[in-house]
């Protein structure tokens, strides 16, 4: 799981959003084919996508994988509920949650759930599995899980109008 660390906005142009907008869409565009897309030399572009990349706007550049082509097409949605609230349980929490198989992703929540976390899995069995992985984290109280039974949506790209 990967965290940022900007904690201040970054200014983008036009141009910035631009370059962002198609590096969203394809990260594996070359800068000479990128260029002419966003109105810019080819070094010049490279300027821009190097200074997004240092100002960490850039955080990363991934592949996405077809869960179903690997035998993990079942997403499961788990709300987990610690027995404490404090600090050092949720760090804890956060560090073994972190290498659990199947974990995709993990957000402390306000609300009802202490955190909601995503699980790719095979199906039903395999989550059954992780389930009690999940449940003998520290601190875990409760589980309460939800399967995916169709994704409507899923998206990377950021909307920078």
């Amino acid at each position: 799981m990967h965290m940022t660390t900007v904690q201040q906005v970054i200014p983008l142009d036009d141009i910035d959003r631009s370059i962002l907008m198609e590096l969203q869409r394809d990260g594996r565009v070359a800068i000479a084919d990128l260029a002419p897309r966003v109105g810019l030399s080819s070094s010049a572009c490279l300027r821009r996508v190097r200074r997004l990349e240092d100002d960490e706007v850039i955080d990363r550049y991934v592949m996405l994988v077809n869960r179903a082509a690997i035998g993990r097409p079942t997403t499961v949605v788990v709300e987990v509920s610690l027995s404490s609230e404090g600090i050092d349980a949720l760090e804890q929490f956060e560090e073994a949650v972190v290498v659990c198989p199947g974990v995709m992703s993990c957000h402390l929540m306000a609300g009802d759930a202490d955190y909601l976390v995503h699980v790719a899995c095979a199906g039903v069995e395999d989550y059954e599995r992780i389930h009690r992985v999940l449940a003998a984290l520290p601190g875990v109280a409760r589980l309460r899980s939800s399967f995916v039974i169709r994704e409507v949506c899923n998206t990377t790209v950021h909307d920078l109008g």
